[in-house]
């Protein structure tokens, strides 16, 4: 008999060169390397706040969702904490003073069409490429960007779970109720290619900051 893959392995497995590609794209990549700004890292934040301010209406309508809800958790929510970072790096005015790029509103758009149609499958992919790969490498940015911008601990909000003690056991549970929804082969697939496509959308947005930058200084 085959040895049978749980899901959450599958899902790890099949994404791992698109996580490893959004990682490294040029934008974020200089700014990992300290080649980047100060600017670009507050544009960054801006267009987070477009993301999980959809993300996070989302998630309310999918909150009585017996698929989706065991992944809903206030433990998780950043749009406080990036409203917060905003207000620090730019102003009480922030939301006069910022624009989503062309992949962040197709982006928004692809979360609020998935919450739209209901699809609590659609909705847990987006919910997983955000929210795993912000424990999983947010405290190592968050620190990077700290020091390399001298911003002590304001301004980087975004990638402190205080409510969180041990990321490692929480993504743990988090690969369980993975392993637990339940997905027929054909939903399990389309789950997939919706990662698939969540990590596409992380890699283009990093390429149309790049291209913003780019005509900034033209």
């Amino acid at each position: 008999m085959p040895e049978i893959v749980p899901f959450s392995t599958a899902l790890r497995e099949r994404s791992r060169s698109a996580h490893s590609g959004s990682e490294h794209a040029g934008f974020m990549a200089d700014l990992m390397r300290g080649e980047g700004t100060r600017d670009d890292y507050v544009a960054l934040v801006a267009q987070h706040w477009y993301v999980y301010e959809a993300l996070e209406r989302a998630a309310a309508t999918f909150a009585g969702d017996p698929i989706a809800a065991p992944f809903i958790t206030e433990k998780l929510t950043r749009l406080p904490a990036l409203e917060a970072d905003l207000t620090y790096l730019i102003g009480a005015d922030w939301r006069e003073r910022i624009a989503p790029v062309p992949t962040t509103e197709r982006y928004v758009a692809r979360i609020d069409e998935v919450a739209a149609q209901g699809w609590a499958g659609g909705f847990v992919a987006h919910h997983y490429t955000r929210y795993l790969g912000d424990l999983s490498g947010g405290q190592f940015i968050g620190k990077l960007m700290a020091r390399q911008f001298d911003l002590g601990t304001n301004g980087i909000g975004f990638y402190v779970f205080d409510e969180i003690a041990d990321p490692a056991a929480f993504k743990d549970v988090y690969r369980e109720q993975l392993d637990a929804a339940p997905w027929d082969a054909m939903e399990a697939e389309r789950v997939i290619d919706e990662v698939l496509h969540a990590y596409q959308l992380n890699t283009d947005l990093f390429v149309d900051l790049a291209a913003a930058k780019a005509a900034s200084a033209a």
